[in-house]
């Protein structure tokens, strides 16, 4: 346990705790005590890093967002032309719902706490707005609006579902979405 006042690094262990706590016990088995006793930390550096527990959870869940939005920003980053956009819309739903139980669980903690609290809704539609953008740097933004919920839906279905979905179901997918409007 890291100890004395400089531990530059123990509001981010504090984060990573709470969040592998969400993962394994979900939002209502997150407590101080237990956040503070997972990232080694005294119990008393809960508060001096946050005001309570709701700061703690949303810098958490932004957190999280941030990496699924970097995911998006390198797969479509990466792609110079319209039908490797698309390609990497296949990879992204693909790599989402890949088995990464971590981010599946922390996607359905985040979605469930923004469906009963509006600072986290907030949070999801702040998150959603960086993803389009990524989108829009090849789709124009109705399409990319499609896109989102169409990787969202499918990455979810995908994760749960215990029949494999074939990739080329998602391209049909991602093809019909993005042809050229009459």
């Amino acid at each position: 346990m890291a100890t004395g006042r400089t531990d530059p690094e123990r509001r981010d262990r504090i984060i990573d705790a709470a969040l592998d706590l969400i993962v394994d016990e979900g939002v209502a088995g997150v407590s101080h005590r237990k956040v503070a006793a997972r990232a080694g930390v005294p119990l008393g550096s809960m508060t001096y890093h946050f005001s309570g527990m709701d700061e703690l959870l949303h810098e958490a869940f932004t957190r999280f967002s941030g990496t699924i939005v970097a995911v998006f920003e390198e797969r479509l980053g990466a792609a110079t032309t319209p039908d490797e956009a698309r390609e990497a819309v296949a990879d992204l739903v693909h790599h989402l719902s890949g088995g990464n139980q971590r981010e599946l669980i922390l996607t359905h903690e985040l979605y469930t706490l923004a469906a009963r609290r509006p600072a986290y809704r907030e949070l999801t539609r702040t998150w959603m707005g960086r993803s389009r953008r990524a989108l829009e740097w090849h789709f124009d933004p109705a399409t990319a609006r499609q896109l989102d919920a169409l990787i969202e839906g499918l990455s979810i279905h995908r994760a749960l579902e215990t029949e494999p979905h074939e990739r080329a179901l998602t391209v049909e997918a991602i093809a019909r979405i993005t042809a050229p409007r009459p």
